[in-house]
């Protein structure tokens, strides 16, 4: 049997996938991606992303406002994403964040939607999706300002940035997420943050259609290859693959509890 892992972060919503997730779904089952979190990055499309998850059982689905994107769109509501949130396959609030990399310009408007996302996550108790870029001081800042305010859980997507902010995120009792990036050849001093992590505090994704990881980086990035980053995850870890997926499994249910109680009662 194939270990079965999951895809935390994906973009099903995105041009690169149109017309072909019913073959997408079946290419990530072949691979032992058994779930996907699809993520809405413009609340004003929850509805399409939302309808992907209605469509497709394995598919979650979670919603925000991107950094780069909270300049240009209606800043949202903690009231918003709390009835969002009341869909049962809504799992987790974001993804929100900074990024000062393109769009440092924007970056009070990030930091106010930003914590009004931690909000919505402390209110509604799912986790907080996470980008960072760029930008470690300020949200490394944000996050323990925000965690001295009252408790919230977290996973930094994508995590490519500094040992400093893994720490902070760990320290906060946050998970952090092995994309792409960490099976790139020239990821090793990334592979070293994730490897001082406690282990069940590690996810894995692709951010997928982007960040592909070897043998397809470069090319469009779908769920089914999450078994790759997962595989470079498990030497990371010292572990062989299938402890380091059931491990990943047990992290996932144990941060996205709602989409576990989802599966529990399906």
């Amino acid at each position: 049997m194939t270990p079965e892992i999951t895809d935390s972060h994906c973009h099903l919503d995105f041009p690169d996938f149109e017309g072909q997730l019913d073959a997408i779904v079946a290419n990530a089952a072949k691979a032992g991606v058994t779930r996907m979190v699809t993520i809405c990055t413009k609340l004003r499309l929850e509805p399409q992303v939302r309808a992907i998850a209605e469509t497709h059982a394995p598919v979650f689905y979670a919603a925000g406002t991107h950094p780069m994107s909270a300049a240009d769109e209606p800043l949202a509501t903690v009231d918003e994403l709390i009835a969002l949130s009341r869909h049962p396959k809504f799992v987790g609030i974001g993804e929100t964040g900074l990024d000062y990399h393109y769009t440092s310009d924007s970056a009070a408007i990030q930091q106010t939607s930003l914590r009004t996302h931690i909000n919505a996550a402390r209110d509604t108790g799912l986790p907080l999706i996470i980008h960072a870029r760029a930008a470690d001081d300020d949200m490394a800042h944000i996050l323990s300002d925000e965690f001295r305010n009252g408790a919230f859980t977290c996973v930094m997507h994508c995590f490519s940035s500094s040992r400093e902010l893994a720490q902070t995120a760990l320290d906060l009792g946050f998970f952090l997420s092995m994309s792409g990036i960490a099976a790139f050849p020239k990821s090793q001093d990334l592979r070293d943050i994730f490897a001082s992590a406690p282990v069940d505090r590690i996810l894995v994704e692709t951010d997928a259609p982007y960040l592909a990881p070897p043998p397809y980086r470069g090319k469009r990035n779908e769920p089914a290859y999450t078994a790759h980053t997962a595989q470079i995850g498990a030497e990371v870890f010292g572990l062989d693959y299938a402890e380091f997926a059931a491990q990943t499994q047990r992290n996932f249910d144990a941060l996205f509890t709602k989409a576990a109680r989802y599966e529990a009662a399906a």
